[in-house]
């Protein structure tokens, strides 16, 4: 079944028990949302703003970041940015991390 909705409010809307597999969310916004107990297995996100997102207790087995801005990014407590200036620096002269 292929249907579509558009400018649907549903503003405070909780969603139990529902299969959302396959859907696609094209400029939608999402602020403020919470998400518990959700599969994201094989999701694609593109032009996302994840600006003061949190995510806690994930699974991030195979989970690939390209293209991202990582300013003020903290894995573990630690500045994502930092992470990488100390990697780059660790890698052998002439190489450049990919």
């Amino acid at each position: 079944m292929n249907s579509k909705t558009e400018n649907a409010d549903l503003s405070g809307t909780e969603l139990i028990n529902t299969n959302l597999s396959a859907a696609q969310f094209l400029d939608v916004n999402l602020a403020g949302a919470r998400f518990v107990d959700v599969s994201l297995a094989n999701a694609r996100f593109e032009d996302v703003a994840l600006t003061g997102a949190m995510i806690r207790n994930a699974n991030c087995s195979g989970l690939s970041i390209e293209g991202a801005n990582y300013e003020g990014m903290l894995i573990e407590g630690i500045l994502v940015t930092e992470l990488l200036r100390v990697y780059a620096a660790s890698l052998p002269q002439g190489h450049t991390p990919v």
